[in-house]
Protein backbone atom coordinates (compact mmCIF):
# COMPACT_ATOMS: atom_id res chain seq x y z
CA UNK A 1 0.00 0.00 0.00
CA UNK A 2 1.47 3.39 -0.93
CA UNK A 3 1.85 6.27 1.49
CA UNK A 4 -1.11 8.26 0.15
CA UNK A 5 -3.47 5.30 0.43
CA UNK A 6 -2.33 4.59 3.98
CA UNK A 7 -2.92 8.20 4.95
CA UNK A 8 -6.45 8.09 3.48
CA UNK A 9 -7.28 4.95 5.45
CA UNK A 10 -5.87 6.47 8.62
CA UNK A 11 -7.96 9.61 8.13
CA UNK A 12 -11.09 7.54 7.54
CA UNK A 13 -10.43 5.49 10.66
CA UNK A 14 -10.07 8.58 12.83
CA UNK A 15 -13.25 10.12 11.38
CA UNK A 16 -15.31 6.98 12.03
CA UNK A 17 -13.97 6.01 15.45
CA UNK A 18 -12.91 9.26 17.03
CA UNK A 19 -9.62 7.73 18.12
CA UNK A 20 -6.38 9.54 17.38
CA UNK A 21 -4.21 7.82 14.82
CA UNK A 22 -0.78 6.55 15.75
CA UNK A 23 2.07 8.91 14.99
CA UNK A 24 3.67 8.16 11.64
CA UNK A 25 7.32 8.27 10.62
CA UNK A 26 8.15 8.41 6.90
CA UNK A 27 11.39 6.61 6.03
CA UNK A 28 12.88 6.83 2.54
CA UNK A 29 15.10 3.91 1.48
CA UNK A 30 15.99 1.62 -1.42
CA UNK A 31 13.57 -1.22 -0.71
CA UNK A 32 16.08 -3.97 -1.55
CA UNK A 33 15.11 -6.25 1.36
CA UNK A 34 11.65 -5.15 2.48
CA UNK A 35 10.63 -8.30 4.34
CA UNK A 36 13.79 -8.50 6.44
CA UNK A 37 13.84 -4.76 7.13
CA UNK A 38 10.22 -4.83 8.25
CA UNK A 39 10.72 -7.86 10.49
CA UNK A 40 14.06 -6.90 12.06
CA UNK A 41 13.92 -3.10 12.10
CA UNK A 42 10.60 -1.40 11.45
CA UNK A 43 8.14 -3.71 13.22
CA UNK A 44 10.16 -3.80 16.48
CA UNK A 45 10.54 -0.01 16.41
CA UNK A 46 6.82 0.46 15.78
CA UNK A 47 5.98 -1.83 18.69
CA UNK A 48 8.41 -0.13 21.05
CA UNK A 49 7.29 3.42 20.28
CA UNK A 50 3.64 2.94 19.30
CA UNK A 51 4.13 4.48 15.86
CA UNK A 52 3.55 3.55 12.24
CA UNK A 53 6.45 3.60 9.79
CA UNK A 54 5.62 4.47 6.19
CA UNK A 55 8.36 3.40 3.78
CA UNK A 56 9.05 5.16 0.49
CA UNK A 57 11.41 3.39 -1.90
CA UNK A 58 13.51 4.22 -4.94
CA UNK A 59 17.06 4.90 -6.05
CA UNK A 60 19.36 7.46 -4.47
CA UNK A 61 18.94 10.45 -6.83
CA UNK A 62 15.18 10.12 -7.28
CA UNK A 63 14.50 9.88 -3.56
CA UNK A 64 16.82 12.76 -2.73
CA UNK A 65 15.19 14.98 -5.36
CA UNK A 66 11.69 14.12 -4.13
CA UNK A 67 12.70 14.95 -0.57
CA UNK A 68 14.25 18.26 -1.63
CA UNK A 69 11.32 19.34 -3.82
CA UNK A 70 8.27 17.80 -2.16
CA UNK A 71 9.31 17.11 1.42
CA UNK A 72 7.18 14.73 3.46
CA UNK A 73 10.10 12.53 4.56
CA UNK A 74 11.41 12.28 8.12
CA UNK A 75 14.43 9.97 7.71
CA UNK A 76 16.34 9.13 4.54
CA UNK A 77 18.84 6.37 3.85
CA UNK A 78 21.43 7.20 1.17
CA UNK A 79 24.92 6.21 0.17
CA UNK A 80 27.47 8.79 1.24
CA UNK A 81 27.94 10.17 -2.28
CA UNK A 82 24.28 11.22 -2.34
CA UNK A 83 23.99 12.26 1.30
CA UNK A 84 26.78 14.76 0.61
CA UNK A 85 24.61 16.16 -2.18
CA UNK A 86 21.74 16.48 0.28
CA UNK A 87 23.98 18.34 2.70
CA UNK A 88 25.10 20.70 -0.05
CA UNK A 89 21.44 21.36 -0.91
CA UNK A 90 20.52 22.11 2.74
CA UNK A 91 17.99 19.28 2.79
CA UNK A 92 19.11 17.67 6.08
CA UNK A 93 19.08 18.75 9.68
CA UNK A 94 22.15 18.47 11.88
CA UNK A 95 22.37 15.95 14.72
CA UNK A 96 24.20 16.51 18.00
CA UNK A 97 26.36 13.54 18.95
CA UNK A 98 24.83 13.54 22.43
CA UNK A 99 21.41 12.75 20.94
CA UNK A 100 22.52 9.27 19.81
CA UNK A 101 23.27 6.91 22.67
CA UNK A 102 24.78 4.29 20.35
CA UNK A 103 26.98 6.66 18.33
CA UNK A 104 30.17 6.06 20.33
CA UNK A 105 29.95 2.33 19.53
CA UNK A 106 30.46 2.97 15.81
CA UNK A 107 33.82 3.01 14.07
CA UNK A 108 35.31 6.49 14.05
CA UNK A 109 34.70 6.93 10.33
CA UNK A 110 31.04 5.92 10.67
CA UNK A 111 30.22 8.22 13.59
CA UNK A 112 30.49 11.52 11.73
CA UNK A 113 31.22 10.65 8.10
CA UNK A 114 30.03 14.06 6.88
CA UNK A 115 30.39 16.44 9.78
CA UNK A 116 27.42 17.28 11.99
CA UNK A 117 24.99 15.18 10.02
CA UNK A 118 23.82 11.58 10.27
CA UNK A 119 25.93 8.49 10.98
CA UNK A 120 26.64 5.49 8.78
CA UNK A 121 24.70 2.37 9.75
CA UNK A 122 26.32 0.05 7.20
CA UNK A 123 29.48 -0.07 5.14
CA UNK A 124 30.00 -1.66 1.75
CA UNK A 125 33.03 -2.22 -0.43
CA UNK A 126 33.66 -1.33 -4.05
CA UNK A 127 35.74 -4.09 -5.55
CA UNK A 128 35.94 -6.79 -8.21
CA UNK A 129 34.31 -10.18 -8.62
CA UNK A 130 35.30 -12.69 -11.30
CA UNK A 131 34.39 -16.18 -12.51
CA UNK A 132 37.32 -18.31 -11.36
CA UNK A 133 36.36 -21.07 -13.83
CA UNK A 134 36.93 -18.76 -16.80
CA UNK A 135 39.39 -16.09 -15.67
CA UNK A 136 42.89 -16.13 -14.21
CA UNK A 137 42.97 -14.74 -10.64
CA UNK A 138 42.54 -10.99 -10.25
CA UNK A 139 44.70 -9.41 -7.54
CA UNK A 140 44.89 -5.72 -8.52
CA UNK A 141 42.66 -2.99 -9.85
CA UNK A 142 45.06 -2.70 -12.79
CA UNK A 143 44.11 -6.24 -13.83
CA UNK A 144 40.92 -4.77 -15.29
CA UNK A 145 43.11 -3.51 -18.15
CA UNK A 146 44.46 -7.00 -18.99
CA UNK A 147 44.25 -7.91 -22.67
CA UNK A 148 42.73 -11.32 -21.91
CA UNK A 149 39.68 -9.55 -20.44
CA UNK A 150 38.68 -7.77 -23.65
CA UNK A 151 34.88 -7.65 -23.91
CA UNK A 152 34.38 -9.43 -20.59
CA UNK A 153 33.83 -6.74 -17.94
CA UNK A 154 30.87 -4.76 -16.61
CA UNK A 155 31.31 -1.77 -14.35
CA UNK A 156 28.95 0.73 -12.73
CA UNK A 157 27.78 3.76 -14.68
CA UNK A 158 28.99 7.20 -13.70
CA UNK A 159 25.76 8.26 -11.99
CA UNK A 160 25.83 5.37 -9.52
CA UNK A 161 27.41 5.61 -6.07
CA UNK A 162 30.59 3.83 -7.12
CA UNK A 163 30.95 4.91 -10.76
CA UNK A 164 33.25 7.89 -10.12
CA UNK A 165 35.56 5.68 -8.06
CA UNK A 166 36.60 3.98 -11.29
CA UNK A 167 38.06 7.32 -12.37
CA UNK A 168 40.21 7.31 -9.22
CA UNK A 169 41.32 3.76 -10.07
CA UNK A 170 42.24 4.78 -13.62
CA UNK A 171 44.25 7.73 -12.33
CA UNK A 172 46.11 5.61 -9.78
CA UNK A 173 47.03 3.15 -12.52
CA UNK A 174 49.09 5.82 -14.30
CA UNK A 175 50.36 7.49 -11.13
CA UNK A 176 48.39 10.74 -11.23
CA UNK A 177 45.87 12.56 -9.06
CA UNK A 178 42.51 12.44 -10.84
CA UNK A 179 41.55 15.87 -9.50
CA UNK A 180 44.81 17.51 -10.55
CA UNK A 181 45.20 15.76 -13.91
CA UNK A 182 41.83 14.59 -15.25
CA UNK A 183 43.23 14.42 -18.79
CA UNK A 184 45.60 11.62 -17.80
CA UNK A 185 42.96 9.91 -15.65
CA UNK A 186 40.43 9.74 -18.48
CA UNK A 187 43.08 8.76 -21.02
CA UNK A 188 43.75 5.77 -18.77
CA UNK A 189 40.02 5.09 -18.53
CA UNK A 190 39.75 5.19 -22.33
CA UNK A 191 42.32 2.39 -22.49
CA UNK A 192 39.91 0.29 -20.42
CA UNK A 193 37.02 0.82 -22.83
CA UNK A 194 37.71 -2.24 -25.07
CA UNK A 195 37.31 -4.51 -22.06
CA UNK A 196 33.91 -3.10 -21.04
CA UNK A 197 30.76 -4.86 -22.24
CA UNK A 198 28.38 -2.64 -20.31
CA UNK A 199 28.20 0.10 -17.73
CA UNK A 200 25.27 -0.86 -15.51
CA UNK A 201 23.03 1.12 -13.17
CA UNK A 202 21.62 -1.54 -10.84
CA UNK A 203 22.97 -4.59 -9.07
CA UNK A 204 20.31 -6.75 -10.71
CA UNK A 205 21.71 -5.83 -14.14
CA UNK A 206 25.13 -7.10 -13.08
CA UNK A 207 23.69 -10.32 -11.69
CA UNK A 208 21.89 -10.95 -14.98
CA UNK A 209 25.05 -10.31 -17.00
CA UNK A 210 26.93 -12.87 -14.91
CA UNK A 211 24.16 -15.46 -14.92
CA UNK A 212 23.79 -15.32 -18.72
CA UNK A 213 27.54 -15.58 -19.27
CA UNK A 214 27.79 -12.20 -20.99
CA UNK A 215 30.58 -11.18 -18.62
CA UNK A 216 33.17 -12.93 -16.46
CA UNK A 217 34.32 -9.92 -14.43
CA UNK A 218 32.43 -7.17 -12.65
CA UNK A 219 33.42 -4.09 -10.71
CA UNK A 220 30.75 -3.77 -8.03
CA UNK A 221 29.51 -2.94 -4.57
CA UNK A 222 29.61 -6.03 -2.41
CA UNK A 223 25.88 -6.05 -1.65
CA UNK A 224 25.44 -7.84 -5.00
CA UNK A 225 27.94 -10.61 -4.19
CA UNK A 226 25.48 -13.11 -2.62
CA UNK A 227 23.17 -12.98 -5.65
CA UNK A 228 26.09 -13.46 -8.04
CA UNK A 229 27.43 -16.40 -6.02
CA UNK A 230 23.98 -17.98 -6.14
CA UNK A 231 23.92 -17.63 -9.94
CA UNK A 232 27.61 -18.44 -10.55
CA UNK A 233 29.06 -20.61 -7.74
CA UNK A 234 32.57 -20.31 -9.21
CA UNK A 235 32.56 -16.51 -8.80
CA UNK A 236 35.17 -15.12 -6.42
CA UNK A 237 35.64 -11.78 -4.67
CA UNK A 238 39.11 -10.51 -5.63
CA UNK A 239 41.61 -9.65 -2.86
CA UNK A 240 43.09 -6.47 -4.32
CA UNK A 241 46.61 -5.30 -3.50
CA UNK A 242 45.50 -1.67 -3.39
CA UNK A 243 42.44 -2.41 -1.26
CA UNK A 244 38.73 -1.67 -1.69
CA UNK A 245 36.85 1.61 -1.56
CA UNK A 246 34.43 2.24 1.30
CA UNK A 247 30.79 3.06 0.54
CA UNK A 248 28.83 4.10 3.60
CA UNK A 249 25.05 3.91 3.92
CA UNK A 250 24.00 6.92 5.94
CA UNK A 251 20.94 7.96 7.95
CA UNK A 252 19.81 11.59 7.92
CA UNK A 253 16.84 13.58 9.17
CA UNK A 254 14.94 16.10 7.08
CA UNK A 255 15.65 19.70 7.98
CA UNK A 256 11.90 20.37 8.16
CA UNK A 257 10.68 17.16 9.82
CA UNK A 258 7.91 17.71 12.37
CA UNK A 259 8.91 14.40 13.98
CA UNK A 260 12.51 15.19 14.86
CA UNK A 261 12.60 13.42 18.24
CA UNK A 262 11.12 10.24 16.78
CA UNK A 263 13.46 10.41 13.78
CA UNK A 264 16.46 10.64 16.11
CA UNK A 265 15.22 7.60 18.03
CA UNK A 266 14.87 5.67 14.77
CA UNK A 267 18.42 6.48 13.74
CA UNK A 268 19.73 5.48 17.17
CA UNK A 269 17.81 2.21 16.90
CA UNK A 270 19.28 1.40 13.48
CA UNK A 271 22.86 1.91 14.65
CA UNK A 272 22.40 -0.30 17.71
CA UNK A 273 24.42 -3.50 17.95
CA UNK A 274 21.34 -5.73 18.05
CA UNK A 275 19.83 -4.32 14.85
CA UNK A 276 23.14 -4.22 12.99
CA UNK A 277 23.95 -7.81 13.91
CA UNK A 278 20.51 -9.01 12.81
CA UNK A 279 20.74 -7.17 9.48
CA UNK A 280 24.31 -8.34 8.84
CA UNK A 281 23.28 -11.97 9.19
CA UNK A 282 19.97 -11.57 7.34
CA UNK A 283 20.88 -9.37 4.36
CA UNK A 284 24.65 -8.80 4.46
CA UNK A 285 24.78 -5.21 5.71
CA UNK A 286 28.38 -4.60 6.79
CA UNK A 287 28.09 -3.52 10.45
CA UNK A 288 29.63 -0.25 11.60
CA UNK A 289 28.94 -0.91 15.30
CA UNK A 290 32.19 -2.19 16.82
CA UNK A 291 30.36 -4.21 19.49
CA UNK A 292 28.68 -6.48 16.93
CA UNK A 293 30.07 -9.99 17.39
CA UNK A 294 29.35 -12.17 14.38
CA UNK A 295 29.97 -15.93 14.47
CA UNK A 296 33.37 -16.89 13.10
CA UNK A 297 33.36 -17.41 9.35
CA UNK A 298 33.80 -15.79 5.97
CA UNK A 299 31.31 -13.08 5.07
CA UNK A 300 30.64 -11.33 1.74
CA UNK A 301 31.09 -7.94 3.44
CA UNK A 302 33.55 -6.12 5.70
CA UNK A 303 32.67 -7.83 8.97
CA UNK A 304 35.25 -6.52 11.47
CA UNK A 305 36.46 -3.04 12.52
CA UNK A 306 39.94 -3.84 11.16
CA UNK A 307 38.50 -4.69 7.75
CA UNK A 308 36.41 -1.53 7.74
CA UNK A 309 39.31 0.69 8.81
CA UNK A 310 41.43 -0.67 5.95
CA UNK A 311 38.99 0.55 3.30
CA UNK A 312 39.83 3.54 1.08
CA UNK A 313 37.71 6.61 1.85
CA UNK A 314 36.54 9.12 -0.75
CA UNK A 315 36.28 12.89 -0.18
CA UNK A 316 32.86 13.52 -1.69
CA UNK A 317 32.99 17.28 -1.27
CA UNK A 318 36.06 17.22 -3.54
CA UNK A 319 34.47 14.76 -5.95
CA UNK A 320 31.20 16.66 -6.27
CA UNK A 321 33.10 19.82 -7.18
CA UNK A 322 34.35 18.14 -10.38
CA UNK A 323 31.40 15.84 -11.00
CA UNK A 324 29.92 17.72 -13.98
CA UNK A 325 33.27 17.88 -15.76
CA UNK A 326 33.95 14.21 -15.08
CA UNK A 327 30.47 13.24 -16.30
CA UNK A 328 31.14 14.95 -19.64
CA UNK A 329 34.53 13.26 -19.95
CA UNK A 330 33.00 9.89 -19.01
CA UNK A 331 30.34 10.22 -21.70
CA UNK A 332 33.02 11.05 -24.25
CA UNK A 333 34.75 7.75 -23.40
CA UNK A 334 31.72 5.48 -23.17
CA UNK A 335 29.35 7.26 -25.56
CA UNK A 336 26.53 7.77 -23.07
Amino acid sequence: MNRFAKLLLTTAFVAQTGFAAAQTLVVSEWGYTPDQTDELVNAPFEAEHGVEIIVETGNNPDRLNKMAVRGGVDVILLTDAFSQQGIDRDVFGTIDAAELSNLSQLTEAAQRPQGDFGPAYAVGRYGIIYDSAKVEPITSWSDLWREDLAGQIAMPGFNTSSGPMTVLVAASRVGVDAYADPDAAFASLAELSPNIVKTYNTGSELVNLFSTGEITVGALQDFAVPAILAAVPTARWAPLDEGNFAIYNTLNIAADTPNRDLAIKYIDFRISAAVQQAMALAVGDGPTNTTVALPEGEYPFASTPDQINSLISVDYSQLLAVRDDWATRWNDVFGQ
